[in-house]
């Protein structure tokens, strides 16, 4: 009995490791761009006004920190909203809490290797994670919406 009680203890502890090293992983999905910083910033925009979204605010965060005298590889991060998918989810009273995730991200930085990279959250995940009108706004069409917008 000991050593099932000992066995269970530490299953529970590794699968706890685990899921705090990979969750992260999961939750936020990073990828190369093949195109150059600014290419990609004008990219991502007309995918996004195409297909049919707004572009809320466009956030040169590199720029607003060099006002404050920091220095940082260039970083920009989008703020994207579909008002239909939006709207769903803000009717309902139990999806509501999600109007902190919104509107959408999209970020495009450069590393210290020269690439550009683009990070969106991985809203099917998220979606499932919360279930109900999360699960149908954010992980269908959302999902699949802002996954294009970052193909190249």
């Amino acid at each position: 009995m000991k050593q099932f009680v000992y066995g269970a203890v530490f299953g529970i502890a590794v699968g706890l490791v685990a899921a705090a090293l990979t969750m992260p992983k999961l939750m936020l999905k990073e990828a190369a761009s093949p195109l150059g910083y600014e290419e990609t910033i004008e990219h991502i925009q007309k995918k996004v006004t195409d297909g049919g979204w707004k572009v809320s605010a466009l956030m040169r965060l590199d720029k607003s920190l060099a006002k404050e005298g920091k220095d940082v590889l260039p970083v920009a991060s989008f703020k994207i909203c579909q008002p239909d998918h939006a709207e769903q989810i803000l009717r309902d009273d139990d999806a509501r809490f999600l109007s902190v995730m919104m509107p959408c991200s999209i970020g495009v930085y450069e590393k210290a290797d020269g690439k550009t990279y683009i990070s969106t959250m991985n809203s099917g995940l998220m979606g499932r994670l919360f279930g109900g009108t999360a699960q149908q706004v954010m992980g269908g069409a959302v999902a699949d919406e802002t996954a294009e917008f970052v193909k190249f």
